[in-house]
């Protein structure tokens, strides 16, 4: 379920009129752009970028750049993105990231469904005037660009049928694969980027059911190269991505200082879908609400808008 708390009636205009004023003055007025941006939706705020392009002949995205700042801003001008759009800057970012962090891009490859992966490729191709692939190829090697170029680049099946026998044989594979940590990878790479997302959740199932420990745990012991910490990433996502989610606030919460990234990207990408349950995972695993949590740690305009998206 989502977060986002949107009213029932709304008007593009007057919203694009509301904005225009609270851009005048010395300073922008950030309350009003929570106001009404924090409680909008996808297809709200394309209307409300269209009717203020057509009222003041300018690009409400631009606009907004230029009158706030810092993660605030950051946060706001992906929340303004179409989904599709906003996914293809964020797999950009990772990519040219000096950390070499690919796992917002395994993320990105493992939770979306076939239809939403082959639209976030398209709006990519027009931002970036190159393909996901090619960007992806030209920054990894070995297991790394096998693995993450077959995860972006695969259309997956969407069924729900499950061949148990076959899920039998690739836990089996899965097995001898991470047994060694200088395992034969090309058949597990293989697996991840062509199964169904059932079917590998029931693969994952019998690997656990037959080892007592599930997959990700086992890789665990191992994530210490980045093709294993994306491999590790992708079982995660693919297996149980709000639980994967909750792992990734967790984790940019308890960082000495925050993670804003981590954390924004969360919040704004699964206020709309699910971040309700996320929200509800944390606090089973935390005993603390993840609002709690988010204000203590950080400030400002920021603050404010990653509450307004958490539904607070």
């Amino acid at each position: 379920m989502a977060t986002l708390v949107v009213p029932n009636q709304t008007s593009p205009l007057e919203d694009a009129e509301a904005l225009h004023k609270a851009f005048k003055g010395w300073g922008a007025d950030n309350k009003a752009i929570i106001a009404i941006l924090g409680h909008r939706n996808v297809s709200q705020r394309q209307e409300i970028r269209k009717a203020y392009e057509e009222l003041f002949q300018e690009d409400l995205i631009k606009r907004l750049e230029s009158e706030i700042s810092g993660d605030f801003e950051k946060a706001v001008y992906r929340w303004m993105l179409e989904p599709a759009d906003r996914d293809a800057v964020l797999a950009n970012v990772a990519i040219r990231n000096g950390n070499k962090d690919y796992h917002a891009v395994v993320e990105i490859a493992c939770v979306l469904s076939a239809e939403e992966l082959l639209a976030m490729r398209h709006a990519y191709h027009n931002r970036y005037k190159r393909s996901l692939e090619e960007d992806v190829a030209a920054n990894t090697t070995g297991n790394l660009r096998q693995l993450l170029v077959g995860l972006v680049s695969i259309f997956r099946y969407e069924g729900d049928e499950v061949n148990a026998r076959l899920a039998q044989t690739e836990a089996n594979i899965l097995h001898e694969s991470v047994k060694e940590k200088k395992g034969n990878y090309e058949e597990v790479i293989r697996i991840l980027t062509t199964r169904s997302k059932t079917q590998l959740v029931a693969t994952f199932n019998r690997y656990r059911d037959e080892h007592a420990i599930s997959i990700s745990k086992k890789l665990l012991d191992q994530t210490s190269d980045d093709f294993h910490k994306a491999l590790h990433t992708a079982i995660r996502c693919i297996n149980d991505h709000k639980k994967y989610y909750e792992k990734v606030l967790r984790q940019a919460i308890k960082k000495f200082g925050t993670d804003e990234d981590g954390l924004s990207r969360v919040v704004v990408t699964r206020a709309e879908k699910d971040l309700k349950d996320i929200k509800g995972l944390y606090y089973k695993r935390n005993s603390v609400h993840l609002e709690d949590a988010v204000a203590k740690d950080i400030s400002g305009d920021y603050k404010k808008f990653i509450l307004t998206l958490l539904g607070k």
